[in-house]
């Protein structure tokens, strides 16, 4: 059975999680971020079971991708070498490092080991820990990228 092919123009408004170059560079990304991950736990083994290397991943995740999103966006529209940057790095990397599952996960164990006080104070101090982190990241990418210049985008394109 032949596959029905692809005519340019409709190629072309392909939303972006369906195009392969864009999945292969999440997929790369995410393999990446999981690994660095994992190197996370290793270099902090006694951290309660993983758990304090999880919340540091989050938490340093979520203020790396706020400096990287408002980065990207202060250099000007998202395509070209900006798009490729977020998918590759923000999607892939970050979301590969950071662990939101995991969080989930270790909250319903703490809850039965520990109670409700603990096991309902770890993932409010992530979540809020992670809102500070993005908001700082944000800032922080805010003063380091100057805004686009028309030309830079004429130039970016």
């Amino acid at each position: 059975m032949r596959r029905p092919s692809v005519r340019p123009e409709e190629a072309a408004v392909r939303p972006l999680h369906l195009r392969f170059r864009y999945l292969g560079l999440a997929f790369l990304g995410g393999a990446l971020g999981t690994g660095l991950r994992y190197g996370l736990t290793l270099l902090l083994p006694g951290a309660g079971q993983g758990r304090g290397a999880v919340l540091v991943a989050n938490v340093l995740g979520a203020f790396l991708l706020g400096l990287l999103l408002e980065g990207l966006a202060m250099r000007g529209p998202d395509q070209g070498i900006r798009r490729t940057g977020r998918i590759l790095v923000g999607t892939g990397l970050l979301g590969g490092f950071t662990t939101y599952s995991t969080l989930s996960e270790t909250t319903v164990q703490l809850l039965g080991e520990r109670g409700l006080g603990v096991g309902l104070a770890y993932p409010a101090a992530t979540l809020v820990l992670g809102l500070a982190a993005a908001f700082l990241g944000v800032a922080l990418g805010h003063r380091l990228v100057a805004p686009a210049s028309p030309e830079r985008e004429v130039q970016d394109a």
